[in-house]
């Protein structure tokens, strides 16, 4: 298998927005991504953004042919998952900046043979579904 391109993980996601523009200032302030690129349309619209969170990359872009916010679409159809480093911390802020909780904080335990995370559920000002964990063992 080939690796994939330098500065790339080999699966990254693409999300839609109805004003993209609004949403990665808002995923960089309340769940701490990174803008590493922002290309603009030639209506002053998004046409492909690249945020980062380690080594994780998130497109985003404005709901259209190629995909619909969940505030167009109705619902959220998927969710992302993203390991941090303190999920209490992470929590405090993402709420703060006013993400709405679909799934409390809190450790769960899988077992011996598996592993214990602490993490919660949340949607973004559009609808997205998020869950953010720390590793506890």
């Amino acid at each position: 298998m080939k690796p994939p391109p330098k500065h790339w993980p080999r699966l990254s996601v693409s999300l839609y927005y109805a004003d993209a523009r609004t949403s990665i200032a808002w995923l960089c302030d309340a769940f701490g991504f990174e803008s590493r690129l922002v290309v603009d349309a030639e209506d002053g619209r998004v046409a492909h953004s690249e945020l980062t969170f380690g080594e994780a990359i998130v497109m985003v872009g404005e709901s259209g042919k190629d995909g619909l916010s969940p505030r167009i679409a109705g619902g959220a159809t998927a969710g992302v998952f993203i390991y941090v480093d303190d999920a209490d911390a992470h929590c405090a802020r993402a709420v703060q900046k006013g993400a709405t909780i679909t799934r409390e904080l809190k450790t769960t335990d899988y077992g011996a043979d598996y592993w214990c995370d602490r993490g919660y559920g949340c949607t973004d000002p559009e609808g997205h579904v998020w869950y953010f964990a720390h590793r506890v063992r």
